[in-house]
């Protein structure tokens, strides 16, 4: 574990510190009259079989409130499957590196945990060699000082790892990019996604819905969708019942999910208010002999939509997860709160 504060050498400095396994870079940049700085967190990782890794490292935040304003990926797809940066209030271990789960199989020796054991929220999310992400001017993720956000835990996914058999190690990892000028526009991040299950050589749609209940005006600016091999659409709404209690479906954006997995600019940014509802669809086609899970393994599935937004002079949403069991448990159809469903539209990319 790394703390930052404004007494440490390599945060007055800009050397490296090298904690085992763990390393931190700090690179003083500076803009306009402000002071930026970026943070690269490397996850050195050594091999242990074959089959996919997902492990953790995390970072002690500062104990002054800053604005993560950008994060650039130090990644590439030949290496690393995916990566998720969390904000955590409690991390999920004290130990500088920790197995997400998939690990434990292959060395039991290493602590097996979740990112996060308190305040867990994803912040930012990379895979398919997708490109860095600048927040709008004005816009950014508060963390350190009295924020929930106390700890940065990245999560890395390695889907092969016969390349590391050799003691080779990996770097991959995320600059943020921060500063230190409060921003009146706190970004936010709420992740929808199911459970279920993909029937052998069938389609299938993975469905999630949830209300927004806080009073609050969302601001929604970027989405990212994700899946694993067998995703063909995903897409994401706005709902919002009319004055014929007719639900209006508010397309937010939709994607081939195995095009480059980043973030893009949100198809329609009319705010979401109290009492709207986000829904999210996994188009799934599967050829496999057999059923396929969700799951974190590359023969596993996942069906993901993630909606970045902003909010002005209050706090972000305090649900950052929208999930149901998926199927063939849930689905848009059987759920008494939607109606004038766009069933086709919402499946193919196409209309």
């Amino acid at each position: 574990m790394i703390e930052i504060n404004r007494n440490d050498p390599v945060h007055r400095d800009g050397a490296v510190a090298s904690l085992g396994p763990y390393s931190l870079y700090v690179t003083h940049l500076k803009e306009g009259g402000g002071v930026h700085r970026s943070v690269t967190l490397r996850d050195m990782v050594e091999g242990g079989g074959r089959g996919s890794v997902e492990l953790n490292t995390t970072s002690a935040l500062v104990n002054y409130a800053t604005e993560a304003v950008g994060f650039e990926p130090n990644a590439t797809m030949e290496t690393a499957h995916h990566m998720l940066l969390y904000g955590c209030t409690a991390p999920g271990s004290k130990k500088a590196v920790w197995n997400c789960g998939e690990m434990a199989k292959h060395d039991d020796t290493m602590e097996t945990s979740s990112p996060c054991a308190k305040g867990s929220q994803v912040i930012y999310a990379w895979a398919r060699d997708a490109p860095p992400l600048a927040l709008p001017e004005g816009v950014g993720f508060q963390v350190g000082g009295k924020s929930p956000i106390q700890y940065l835990v990245l999560q890395v996914h390695y889907a092969v790892i016969d390349k590391f058999e050799d003691g080779s190690t990996d770097n991959s990892g995320i600059f943020l990019h921060y500063t230190e000028r409060p921003l009146s526009k706190l970004a936010g991040v709420i992740l929808l996604g199911t459970g279920g299950a993909i029937p052998p050589k069938k389609t299938e749609h993975m469905d999630t819905m949830c209300r927004i209940k806080e009073k609050k005006t969302i601001h929604p600016f970027a989405y990212r969708t994700h899946t694993h091999s067998l995703g063909k659409v995903v897409s994401g709404y706005k709902v919002r019942a009319n004055d014929g209690d007719i639900d209006e479906w508010t397309l937010l954006g939709k994607r081939d999910p195995l095009t480059p997995q980043m973030f893009y600019p949100v198809m329609n940014n009319d705010t979401i208010e109290t009492g709207d509802m986000l829904a999210a669809r996994c188009t799934m086609e599967s050829n496999r002999d057999d059923w396929t899970m969700i799951g974190a393994t590359n023969k596993d599935e996942m069906c993901n939509f993630y909606l970045m937004y902003w909010v002005d002079k209050t706090t972000p949403l305090e649900m950052k997860y929208c999930f149901t069991p998926g199927p063939p448990y849930y689905s848009w159809k059987t759920e008494q709160q939607l109606n004038n469903i766009p069933d086709k539209s919402a499946s193919i990319l196409d209309d």
